[in-house]
């Protein structure tokens, strides 16, 4: 694997470290500018919506630069809405801070995967795309507990700075690692790239994304009632349960990245049915401290083994625009994430039980497996010859043709 990969990864470090801190400095935050928790939850909501907005956009607009010169520039922004959160004199400028910060998020690792995966053979695109994101599941084993301890002894502002900071690491990472002859995009200009997310294929591998991903967030938004409130944990023990959660997502990410090598959509079927089965043993496994611990794990495990195939399909799926097909299932991502999390949230409030949003996941990645195979349905009508051969279909680089496997 090129060490450039390694770039990318830094990125991904930050990009996680600064999406998920905010969920543990609330309350400093909240204290330090006079507001309540939840006005200050606005702050994850912003930076939310600033990468929803941010990822179809900005990859639409780059559509025609060099790739490394975009990712350089991408992780600019990202530096500058850092230092000015870490800076902004009130909730307001926090806010604008906050929607800047999300905005280069989805497309950084959306035109990250094409570039990693153009510097790899056929075989091993998934597992590139899964190093790339290597730096996002470690963010929740190293990046978010250390940015949190920093924000509650040095205060919240020291977080962003020390962010900030990442982020320059990143764009030297950048600079000195990716090589100019694998960056530059091809010039189908952006009429183009949105003409190609038009096809149904690319909007079932979407629809994937929201439903599967839908249902982690479901579940994982809360998390830490479950934890204490059904398997009896302290509240001082839920961070370290959460960087369990990490340990699994980060396994099931390179694990999923080596088994979409050989089967993409096979390792998507696969991991969509763990998680069904994860999440409707919830309400056993948080019955003993053990078995939730174990449940922690096997969420994130089950979770992250269909982020790379999800990521490589709908490429696949859109290859005259692969930039803007990646970036746009970033925002699909962080669709799944706020929707997952709503839904969730009405089958705790219904009062259906602590365990209720699992289950209510459990459903979620039930759709998701349908709208999976129905978008297998759809591609081998569309692939199979009247004769029973198979077509080629081209990749997302323009002087080479394989077969989509299946």
């Amino acid at each position: 694997m090129p060490l450039a990969l390694l770039a990318l990864a830094v990125g991904a470090f930050g990009l996680g470290t600064t999406e998920f801190v905010m969920m543990g400095l609330l309350p400093d935050v909240a204290d330090d500018l006079g507001i309540s928790i939840p006005t200050a939850g606005h702050l994850v909501s912003a930076y939310a919506l600033g990468v929803v907005i941010g990822a179809p956009l900005l990859a639409a607009v780059t559509a025609r630069m060099s790739r490394r010169k975009v990712l350089i520039g991408l992780m600019g922004l990202f530096v500058v809405g850092n230092a000015a959160s870490a800076f902004a004199p009130g909730e307001y400028a926090l806010l604008a801070a906050r929607f800047v910060s999300g905005l280069p998020h989805g497309a950084f690792f959306g035109v990250g995967a094409v570039v990693a995966t153009g510097m790899v053979a056929p075989e091993r695109k998934a597992r590139s795309v899964s190093l790339m994101f290597l730096g996002l599941t470690l963010a929740n084993i190293a990046g978010v507990p250390v940015a949190t301890l920093m924000g509650q002894h040095l205060g919240w502002r020291a977080t962003f700075l020390g962010v900030s900071a990442i982020g320059l690491a990143a764009i030297a990472s950048l600079a000195l690692l990716i090589p100019h002859d694998h960056t530059h995009a091809p010039r189908v200009g952006l009429r183009g790239e949105v003409a190609a997310l038009r096809s149904l294929p690319v909007w079932l591998a979407l629809g994937t994304t929201v439903a599967g991903f839908g249902a982690l967030f479901a579940a994982y938004s809360y998390i830490t009632p479950m934890l204490t409130g059904a398997a009896g944990y302290a509240d001082s023990s839920v961070t370290v349960l959460l960087a369990l959660f990490g340990v699994g997502a980060t396994a099931g990410n390179l694990l999923g990245g080596r088994l979409a090598d050989h089967s993409l959509r096979g390792t998507l079927f696969g991991g969509l049915t763990s998680l069904v089965v994860v999440l409707a043993l919830f309400p056993v496994l948080m019955s003993t401290q053990w078995s939730a611990a174990l449940a922690v794990v096997l969420l994130g495990t089950a979770a992250f083994v269909t982020g790379s195939p999800l990521q490589l399909m709908v490429m696949e799926k859109a290859s005259a625009a692969p930039s803007l097909a990646s970036s746009a299932n970033q925002a699909a991502f962080n669709l799944a994430n706020a929707g997952g999390a709503w839904i969730g949230g009405l089958a705790l409030a219904a009062g259906l039980g602590v365990t209720s949003p699992a289950l209510t996941g459990a459903g979620l990645a039930v759709l998701g497996l349908g709208v999976a195979a129905v978008a297998a349905v759809v591609d081998r009508r569309r692939v199979t010859a009247p004769a029973g051969r198979e077509r080629v279909v081209a990749t997302h680089l323009p002087e080479q043709a394989e077969a989509v496997r299946y």
